[in-house]
């Protein structure tokens, strides 16, 4: 094999060696480097990859053929209530695991909740500066996810919807069947915003509800007041227990160097008693 170099306008020529087996009497056995393995399992990892890839993008295509006025329903909610386009609910959404919860919830006798947590969540991202040991960085991200309420870490803003009967969920009734609220819970306050939640909406919201199904008396039945005043009650157990945590009951501290500085003789004892 002959190869040609260009240096400082002269041309230099190599000619390699050829290695025969003539000084040890055998032929010569050739070893795949551990990179070109390496190269193999990296294309196998690529084009498994592209396949997830291909196959997650089906799975979204088809859900989102799926998504109807009950859907949108839901989409429009949460938009206006995180601060989200409803687009990004929409690719949120049908990129969910949990999607199938949506389905749930809407059926005869179907599920009595549905909730979304947004709050930070440790994205896995690729280091670009690492080299192939496939090292990665945890990123904390504001992200929009359906949640069981039950398995999650809750540290950010929960968006709820409720159902009022067994009905089936239309998109017709979509709106007089499904109630919606949210309470932030940000750091993981959730005390905090289930008082805030309780005492300025739902509690002014049940005062002022005029009418009450069956109950013709409205708010001046016996029962109704004291279902309001149990949960004026409620509310406040949950200020004092926050404030407990909180630390917000403190003893007064008391310099005693003062007092005890003074003490000379048995009736400085009695002054400072």
């Amino acid at each position: 094999t002959e190869s040609k170099y260009h240096r400082h306008g002269e041309n230099l020529k190599t000619r390699s060696t050829e290695l025969g087996s003539a000084v040890t009497g055998s032929s010569l056995t050739t070893v795949l480097p551990a990179s070109t393995t390496v190269k193999k399992s990296t294309v196998l990892s690529s084009e498994s990859r592209k396949e997830l890839a291909k196959q997650a993008k089906v799975t979204k295509e088809e859900r989102r053929a799926q998504i109807d006025g009950r859907h949108r329903y839901l989409i429009s909610r949460l938009a206006d209530g995180i601060d989200l386009s409803e687009q990004q609910v929409e690719e949120t959404i049908i990129s969910d695991d949990k999607f199938q919860l949506i389905e749930q919830f809407f059926a005869p006798s179907g599920l009595k909740k549905l909730l979304f947590f947004y709050q930070d969540v440790l994205q896995q991202k690729l280091n670009a500066s690492s080299r192939s040991d496939g090292s990665t960085n945890s990123l904390p991200q504001k992200k929009l996810f359906i949640a069981m309420g039950s398995t999650e870490d809750f540290t950010g803003t929960c968006a709820f919807f409720l159902r009022t009967s067994d009905e089936v969920i239309t998109a017709s009734n979509v709106s007089q069947e499904v109630n919606f609220g949210m309470f932030d819970c940000t750091n993981g306050n959730i005390l905090q915003g289930l008082e805030f939640f309780l005492s300025q909406i739902m509690i002014p919201a049940l005062k002022s509800q005029q009418n009450w199904g069956a109950v013709k008396e409205g708010l001046k039945n016996s029962q109704i007041q004291e279902f309001l005043y149990s949960v004026d009650k409620f509310v406040g157990t949950l200020s004092s227990s926050r404030q407990n945590i909180e630390d917000k009951i403190q003893l007064t501290k008391v310099d005693i160097d003062i007092y005890v500085r003074n003490l000379q003789n048995p009736s400085d004892y009695i002054t400072a008693g």
